[in-house]
C-alpha cells in the first residue's frame, strides 16, 4: 500500500473537506466518491483531508468549541452532528460533492473500498473484489484493542517491525491445519455450522500452542476460517448488502483475544508465555532468508503405532520426545490450561436474544452436550473459566 493519495485528492479541487466513513455497503464500484445520498453510516474522522478554506476554518472553529464546552462529547460524534446540520443539495451531479454544515461547505465522502475501514479491508476485502488499489486502511471494526489493530496490519503485511521480530529466540513453529471441505462449504451458513468450523480449528490450535509451549518456540497462527462475521450488534450472519464472502479468512481477533495472548501473565499461575506471530509472516519479504531456509518438517504420531518410527536411522531425521505424564507435568498442564482458556473471545450477536453473544471455549470438546448458545441468565454470562 504505497499509493500517494494527493493525485486522488487533486481530482476534487472544490472540496473543502473529504472524509472517510463507516459505510460497509458500497455505493460505487469504481474509485469515485461515495454517493452521499446512499451513505447511511457515520463519517469517520480517522481519515480525512481539509483545505484551508473559509468554510473549512469555520467548521473547525465550531467543532473545537463544541468539544471544549463538553468533554463528554466524542469528537467523531461531534463532527457528524455539526456537518450534518445541513446536508444537501449536491454541488453538481458530476463532482459527487454535497453542500453540508452551513450550506456553504463542500463535502465529499471518500470511497470505503480504497480509503478502507477495518471491515471493508480485512473482512470484505472489497478492494480485491473490485480490483482497486487502496490508499489507506483504518483499523476500525476490530475487537482486540491496540494489539488487535497491530496484529491485523501484520496479517496484511502492512506493519513495519524491526528485524528481531522475524527471528525470535527458539525459532518458529508452524502447522498446516486440516479442515474437511464439508465444514467450509456444505450446508447453510448458520451459527451451528460456523461454530463447528471454528471449534474444529480451535482444537488444532490448542495442540499447536501446547507443542510451542513445550519447545519454547513462537507459534505462527494459521489462517482462521469463519462462516459468519462478528460485530457488536445483532445481525443475520453477514451484513446484508456488503461484499463479505462466505466462508472467509477472518482476522484473529474475531475469535481470539489477541491482547490477552500477547499480555505478560504471571508464570507461576499461567505457565511460560507462548509467543505468537501472524499467519502471513513466513511469506513476508522482511523475513530473513536464513530463517526461511532453516525449517524442519515434523510429523506427530504416537510411539508404537504404524508408521511412527522413533529410531534415528538417518542423519537428516530426528525425534522429538514429549514428557510423560507425572505430577510435575500435571502442574505444567494445569498452568497451560489456565493460560490458553483465557485466549478465547466471543461471537456476536444473535438476533432476538439479550445478551446476544456466544463464548468460544478452548476446551469445548471436554464438555458433553456443549452447544453454541448465548448465556441464558445473567449468572451464565461469563467466560468459560
Amino acid at each position: 500500500m504505497e499509493q500517494n493519495p494527493l493525485p486522488y485528492i487533486a481530482r476534487y479541487p472544490d472540496a473543502d473537506v473529504l472524509t472517510s466513513s463507516d459505510q460497509v455497503i458500497p455505493t460505487v464500484v469504481d474509485d469515485s466518491l461515495e454517493i452521499w445520498q446512499e451513505v447511511n453510516a457515520a463519517y469517520n474522522i480517522g481519515i480525512f483531508h481539509w483545505r484551508p478554506t473559509e468554510s473549512a476554518k469555520k467548521l473547525a472553529k465550531e467543532w473545537k468549541e463544541m468539544l471544549l464546552a463538553d468533554e463528554k462529547i466524542w469528537d467523531q460524534n461531534g463532527f457528524n452532528e455539526i456537518v450534518r446540520k445541513q446536508l444537501g443539495p449536491s454541488v453538481n451531479e458530476a463532482s459527487g460533492l454535497v453542500y453540508a454544515f452551513d450550506g456553504n461547505l463542500k463535502l465529499g465522502i471518500l470511497p470505503a473500498s480504497i480509503f478502507c475501514s477495518g471491515h471493508t479491508y480485512f473482512v470484505q476485502a472489497m478492494h480485491q473484489q473490485l480490483k482497486l488499489e487502496p490508499y489507506a486502511v483504518h483499523t476500525t471494526f476490530q475487537y482486540g484493542a491496540t494489539e488487535g489493530k497491530r496484529h491485523r496490519l501484520r496479517e496484511a503485511m502492512l506493519f513495519y517491525d524491526p528485524p528481531e521480530y522475524f527471528n525470535p529466540p527458539g525459532g518458529f513453529l508452524s502447522f498446516k491445519p486440516s479442515i474437511p471441505s464439508s465444514m467450509l462449504l456444505s450446508g447453510k451458513h448458520t451459527i451451528n455450522s460456523h461454530f463447528s468450523l471454528v471449534n474444529y480449528q480451535i482444537k488444532q490450535i490448542r495442540t499447536a500452542l501446547a507443542i510451542a509451549s513445550l519447545l519454547r518456540r513462537t507459534l505462527v497462527m494459521p489462517p482462521l476460517w469463519c462462516r459468519l462475521d462478528r460485530l457488536w450488534f445483532p445481525h443475520p450472519g453477514v451484513l446484508e448488502g456488503s461484499m463479505t464472502r462466505q466462508p472467509f479468512i477472518c482476522p484473529l481477533d474475531h475469535v481470539f483475544e489477541v491482547n490477552v495472548m500477547l499480555k505478560e501473565l504471571p508464570e507461576e499461575e499461567f505457565g511460560p508465555g507462548i509467543g505468537i506471530r501472524e499467519y502471513s509472516i513466513l511469506d513476508n519479504p522482511a523475513l530473513p532468508k536464513e530463517v526461511k531456509n532453516s525449517w524442519l518438517d515434523v510429523h506427530l504420531c504416537k510411539e508404537g503405532t504404524q508408521d511412527c518410527d522413533t529410531s534415528n536411522k538417518t542423519a537428516t531425521r530426528g525425534v522429538l520426545r514429549f514428557p510423560k505424564q507425572s505430577n510435575e507435568e500435571t502442574k505444567k498442564e494445569d498452568r497451560f490450561r489456565n493460560r490458553v482458556k483465557r485466549y478465547m473471545g466471543i461471537w456476536c450477536c444473535v438476533l432476538d436474544h439479550i445478551p446476544g453473544h456466544i463464548y468460544y471455549d478452548m476446551y469445548w470438546d471436554e464438555k458433553p452436550g456443549w452447544k453454541a448458545v448465548p448465556p441464558q441468565t445473567s449468572e451464565d454470562d461469563h467466560p468459560p473459566w
